[in-house]
């Protein structure tokens, strides 16, 4: 967590009534069968595509994104875009709220994420990002260079790699300062001239009557109990993604004048509300 953010208690445990879990049934069957369907369709496709193409994927994206998009929809969450998604080669960094930024990210973007080692030992969420490409990083300082090649190699090969800048998920409500660090690998020989980066805005809106925070997904939230929170509300609320216009790592002095302009920049697609600081 942030040293500049404390986070806010957790909301008291929702009781699922009778209807909620007939809602429960209604979304998450139909969601499980596209997701690990898709999941199968995308695996069986990996077998041919990664002997004819290495790093480069043309068609299991598509998989990827399409899933996602029907999860969406079978779901409920209104989905809403602004701004236009970035062709360059590069990177893309967002804000962080919840485990439903892996769908609605992938819905809108062909992307692969970067994410801490331990998401790829949590069940559901590990197995789907290590079928979709996710890049997993150690947190020790002294795997640092490892991962400048691992993104060079990455990027050269015309992946859009999409960082959480603010090293965790929040509340939805906050922007957390960015973090460096993973800026140093766009600054690499061959890559600063070549790479652009595009921030993105997520904004959850809840459910009417609902609290505030409740699609955010922070501390020591379980992910069984929110997700089955999420499936069983009688209604859902909407999410909107602000693509923000992108940069070139060249205009740039260093990691960390880029980081704080693509902070800033996420910062200003929140609502007013929520765009000052933490701390």
């Amino acid at each position: 967590m942030s040293a500049e953010w404390t986070p806010p208690p957790e909301p008291p445990a929702v009781r699922i009534t009778a209807a909620g879990w007939l809602r429960v049934i209604w979304r998450g069957v139909p969601m499980a069968f596209v997701v690990f369907g898709g999941l199968v369709v995308l695996l069986a496709l990996r077998l041919v595509e990664r002997p004819l193409y290495g790093l480069h994927r043309p068609l299991t994206p598509r998989i990827t994104q399409g899933v996602c998009r029907a999860a969406l929809m079978i779901l409920g969450l209104r989905y809403e875009v602004r701004g236009t998604r970035m062709h360059e080669r590069g990177a893309v960094v967002s804000n962080h709220a919840s485990w439903l930024d892996i769908f609605v990210l992938n819905a809108g973007k062909r992307v692969y994420f970067v994410s801490k080692s331990e998401v790829a030992r949590w069940p559901l969420i590990g197995w789907l990002a290590r079928a979709t490409g996710t890049v997993f990083i150690d947190r020790n300082p002294r795997a640092a260079r490892g991962h400048t090649a691992l993104f060079v190699a990455r990027l050269m090969a015309g992946h859009k790699l999409l960082f959480f800048p603010e090293g965790t998920s929040t509340d939805g409500r906050v922007v957390l300062p960015f973090k460096p660090t993973l800026f140093e690998a766009f600054f690499s020989a061959g890559l600063r001239e070549a790479l652009h980066v595009q921030p993105v805005t997520l904004i959850y809106h809840a459910p009417n009557g609902a609290e505030p925070r409740f699609y955010g997904w922070w501390g020591e939230m379980d992910f069984a109990h929110h997700l089955l929170k999420v499936l069983a509300a009688p209604r859902q609320g909407r999410v909107e993604v602000v693509y923000h216009p992108p940069v070139r790592v060249a205009d740039f002095r260093d990691r960390k004048a880029l980081a704080a302009h693509v902070e800033a920049a996420v910062r200003a697609g929140m609502p007013p509300d929520r765009r000052a600081r933490p701390g």
